[in-house]
């Protein structure tokens, strides 16, 4: 069982007008909000990536309203967030065993991040729901892709409802009150 202590939220490339022609882009909207707002009820930490953001623009306004709250977008422009010393260095900094990741696109950058992690002996974990890609069965094919090398599946509301253990306390009730 995943603890909060023992996580941290990568979210991956979000951006732009790339964003919006996402397969079930507010839908992907709706699960990326509510769980990043989980996982800040959490206190876990969030890396944030963003794929060239003065070609491809800033992470939607959507996300990046609740994001700003606890952290700061790292440019990349690799694929692969890895790749970048900045990233590395703050997942390094942090200590956390588990990565949660989530974002864009599930078969492209998503998928070179989670290679790297699981590489690097980071036990990865896809929050599936929290993913997209424009086609589909790109989703699909890059999931099952990450799997294979290793990769976790989980969904937003399982993975809030594992990190919270118990049926008790304040942060539960507004866990509640988030998922309702």
């Amino acid at each position: 069982m995943l603890k909060p202590e023992d996580c941290v939220l990568v979210i991956v490339d979000v951006q732009g007008q790339l964003a919006r022609v996402m397969h079930q882009s507010e839908e992907l909207h709706h699960k990326l909000t509510l769980l990043i707002k989980g996982i800040q009820l959490f206190d876990i930490p969030i890396l944030w990536l963003e794929q060239l953001p003065d070609k491809l623009g800033a992470t939607t306004d959507v996300l990046a309203a609740e994001l700003i709250k606890t952290t700061e977008p790292i440019a990349k422009q690799h694929f692969s967030g890895w790749q970048c010393p900045r990233f590395r260095a703050k997942l390094s900094a942090m200590g956390q065993k588990h990565i949660l990741v989530a974002g864009i696109e599930t078969h492209v950058c998503v998928y070179q991040t989670c290679m790297d992690l699981l590489d690097n002996a980071y036990p990865t974990h896809l929050v599936v729901d929290a993913m997209s890609s424009r086609d589909p069965h790109n989703k699909k094919l890059g999931i099952e892709m990450m799997q294979a090398h290793g990769a976790l599946q989980t969904n937003v509301e399982s993975l809030l409802f594992e990190l919270q253990h118990e049926a008790l306390g304040e942060r539960f009730k507004a866990l509640l009150t988030l998922i309702k």
